[in-house]
């Protein structure tokens, strides 16, 4: 198979990838969510054969990993993972969304890692954020879809489609008003605790 073939082919993983993660910004969803964690996988794989590379040096992909992993293998997502718009809560931020997953899950998706797992364990403590008993996976999920566009950009993975089209231009107006492509993901609240407030939050929304 020609290296234009293994690229045409990481381009069409990229592509799929992309469009998924739209659909999780426009409708957010745990079936969003998980496929957008397949994917990420998947097209690791695909950027390993077709352009001898990996996202393994992203932190946030080895922390996201490790949860698809466990949920593949382990528990099933819609258990556990909440999926929250913050409009109705007196939470400040810059993500419109939480994604809460229970303390008790990542630490066991860690400890369930085979390889790798003192390295899995400082990502997810970097990467996520951790507010008592409840992490908010959201910043690492919207801040490796930036880290992957720029690795598969810089490897020459042909792109397209209206979904990375939408993202290059998202991209682009950040470049030309110096505006971060990342985001910090903080959570503050005037409520008191951000700790218990994220708790009850987790506690009173229904699977």
């Amino acid at each position: 198979m020609t290296e234009d073939v293994h690229l045409a082919n990481v381009g069409a993983a990229s592509e799929r990838f992309f469009r998924l993660y739209r659909m999780h910004c426009v409708s957010p969803s745990r079936d969003t969510l998980f496929s957008l964690l397949e994917a990420a996988h998947s097209l690791n794989d695909r950027l390993k054969v077709g352009a001898a590379a990996d996202f393994f040096d992203v932190q946030e992909f080895a922390a996201l990993k490790c949860l698809r992993n466990y949920f593949h293998h382990q528990q099933e997502l819609r258990h556990v993972v909440r999926l929250i718009p913050i409009g109705g809560y007196p939470i400040k931020t810059d993500l419109m969304t939480l994604c809460l997953v229970p303390r008790d899950n990542v630490v066991a998706a860690i400890e369930t890692t085979k390889r790798y797992q003192e390295e899995t364990r400082q990502a997810c403590q970097q990467m996520f954020h951790w507010y008592g008993p409840v992490v908010n996976i959201n910043p690492a999920l919207f801040n490796f879809v930036v880290a992957a566009f720029e690795h598969l950009r810089n490897r020459g993975v042909p792109l397209a489609g209206e979904a990375v089209e939408q993202f290059e231009a998202s991209y682009g107006y950040e470049e030309e008003n110096d505006f971060p492509h990342v985001v910090d993901g903080r959570l503050s609240t005037s409520a008191g605790s951000i700790d218990e407030l994220l708790t009850d939050i987790m506690n009173a929304t229904r699977f």
